[in-house]
């Protein structure tokens, strides 16, 4: 598990150091640095597993991420040329490990100042370490909806890769529906069944309720058709619909689920799960995170919803998870500079502090509305 990232001169931030949980809320305004935390381990992760690392250089554009070059990494108003990405984990085998990478101008890249001689060891080591090495999933917030057909690939699923927009989620799910979840996985709650379909099922009704997924393979066309149906109780079930006639929110949760349920160990980035979704479905997909993070999976969150913090604390309050195991960051900006504000929950949920601009425009809007007119 990470326990910290470390950033310096790395886009918005000249310097952070941030402690991490086994689930952990990125919050904040738009633009003030959460997509950076996110795309930090993802950039690590693309320059890893393509051994671009191993040779000392950061890969900036790639299938996983697309930073742009070397200038936009940069910290606006750096005083050198040196990026810092590094990260502390509870392995044992890699305990800490900071790159540093110097901005060539000349080449636009960025290259590592200093190899060390134990550099290749160090990662042979990281192999099964996330982000570096093992399994990591991200759900980014532009992902496929509604779609006819999605593409199937044995490869991607076997690895449990969900492409550049959730379109291969789907084929992750088909791939894996008769997989058993441990009989003490916290993700079953009062389910009979250990079947990894009958979870993703009982998770889409608590977001979606009445809601059920149907998988129909297409071999020939490397594709899987995704039908919903829906019931009530003492009802019959409708026939199942095709995706596109069921408008966005199943299409956005059911990548965001399928994540949450992915094998212990697994490194867990999400995007705006609120998507299209109606608050309680919202809060519900916090309460599956939260499970997630007792499974063993560790999460890292952006989110704009009130609903889904406020679902983590639930989370907190009723002893489902410890505070902890959870780490809360509300991203701000002083000047030119990233600033992150963390907020520690306590065993009845409430919070250490509460930034302006904290999903505060509630009560906000309520003041207008109920105040006199002027």
């Amino acid at each position: 598990m990470i326990t910290n990232i470390h950033l310096r001169n790395f886009k918005c931030f000249d310097q952070l150091d941030l402690k991490c949980a086994p689930l952990n809320l990125l919050t904040g305004l738009n633009g003030m640095g959460k997509s950076s935390i996110i795309q930090a381990l993802l950039v690590l992760r693309q320059s890893f597993e393509t051994r671009e690392l191993h040779e000392g250089n950061l890969l900036l554009a790639g299938a996983r991420v697309d930073l742009g070059t070397g200038t936009e990494v940069l910290f606006d108003g750096a005083s050198s040329t040196i990026i810092e990405i590094g990260l502390c984990t509870s392995n044992t085998s890699l305990q800490m490990w900071i790159g540093k990478f110097e901005y060539l101008q000349s080449s636009d890249q960025l290259t590592m100042s200093e190899m060390d001689e134990e550099f290749d060891a160090i990662f042979n080591e990281a192999n099964e370490v996330p982000p570096f090495g093992g399994d990591l999933v991200y759900v980014e917030a532009e992902r496929v909806g509604p779609r006819k057909t999605y593409p199937t690939s044995e490869v991607l699923a076997r690895r449990g890769d969900f492409g550049n927009s959730g379109e291969f989620a789907w084929n992750y799910f088909g791939s894996h529906q008769d997989d058993l979840l441990a009989s003490d996985d916290p993700r079953r709650v009062d389910s009979a069944s250990r079947r990894f379909n009958d979870i993703v099922d009982l998770w889409l009704q608590s977001v979606c309720p009445g809601s059920h997924i149907q998988l129909d393979a297409v071999p020939a066309a490397d594709a899987v058709i995704a039908g919903f149906s829906f019931d009530s109780p003492g009802d019959v079930a409708t026939r199942p619909f095709r995706a596109t006639n069921v408008g966005f929110g199943l299409s956005y949760a059911l990548p965001v689920i399928v994540a949450l349920l992915m094998p212990k160990d697994t490194l867990c980035l999400i995007e705006n799960p609120e998507a299209h979704l109606h608050p309680q479905g919202q809060t519900k997909l916090a309460e599956l995170a939260v499970r997630a993070a007792l499974a063993g999976v560790q999460v890292f969150v952006e989110t704009h919803s009130d609903h889904f913090i406020d679902g983590v604390r639930i989370a907190v309050r009723e002893g489902l998870i410890t505070p902890d195991e959870v780490a809360i960051h509300y991203f701000a900006r002083e000047g030119n500079k990233a600033v992150v504000k963390s907020s520690k929950v306590d065993e009845d949920g409430r919070l250490s502090e509460w930034p302006t601009g904290f999903f505060d425009q509630q009560g906000e809007n309520l003041a207008r509305l109920l105040g006199p007119k002027i």
